[in-house]
């Protein structure tokens, strides 16, 4: 059983590698061909393509990001995808532990280097870099949301003040989980906590009032699937 799902996972994975060759392949050509012809179009009116920022390519490239972004952004959070790309950036970015924006813009730049080597300029290359590292925050923004959820964990002497203190300010649950502490060999008590970006500094004041020596980590949250009234 184990060979056969190692088997299939082998499988897969050649799959997913070829996909994104030809994926790579396909979107150079067109990258290319389109590159060449802008290079011969844009300098003639370029406010033809885009009337607000007229003639500035600084301007055109960073809120062409921002609308591409917000786009792709939408299109990822109600679980579609605008291309080929951005399905590979949703399965890849959560095993790698990085942002779907960020994968997309780790696959573009590849792609603009191989396009500047290809057409023998890097004027339009890294303007388009400009682009996607515009479209970069604005689909971690769309997908993720501007409260990003932070998982927070409490190491403390004092759990039960604590828990009382957090339920009572933000009405939400949390869990204890039994520690000991590897220099002194006490018993402890870690506290795990999940709160939003703006939520941190208000709980970190409650938490050392109660304790002083009380010991926080805060990390990202990808996903939460609970409901708050669940308490643990």
């Amino acid at each position: 059983m184990r060979e056969k799902l190692k088997r299939l996972n082998r499988i897969r994975l050649v799959n997913m590698l070829m996909l994104t060759l030809a994926g790579i392949i396909n979107a150079v050509g067109i990258y290319s061909l389109f590159a060449w012809l802008i290079t011969d179009i844009l300098p003639i009116d370029v406010s033809v393509a885009s009337p607000l920022a007229g003639t500035d390519l600084l301007l055109c490239a960073l809120f062409g990001g921002v609308i591409s972004g917000i786009g792709s952004g939408l299109a990822i959070r109600f679980g579609g995808a605008m291309d080929g790309i951005e399905v590979m950036a949703v399965i890849f970015a959560k095993k790698l532990g990085i942002t779907v924006g960020t994968f997309v813009m780790i696959y573009n730049v590849i792609l603009y280097i191989i396009s500047g080597i290809i057409i023998q300029s890097w004027i339009l290359p890294l303007y388009s870099i400009v682009t996607y590292a515009g479209a970069l925050k604005t689909v971690d923004f769309m997908v993720e949301g501007f409260d990003r959820a932070k998982g927070a964990m409490i190491i403390t002497s004092k759990p039960d003040e604590i828990c009382e203190a957090l339920t009572e300010a933000f009405e939400s649950g949390m869990t204890k989980i039994s520690a000991k502490g590897g220099y002194s060999n006490s018993d402890l008590t870690v506290v795990y906590f999940v709160v939003n970006r703006f939520q941190v500094a208000k709980m970190q004041e409650i938490v050392h009032e109660i304790d002083k020596k009380a010991y926080i980590t805060i990390s990202e949250v990808a996903d939460v699937f609970a409901n708050n009234q669940d308490n643990s």
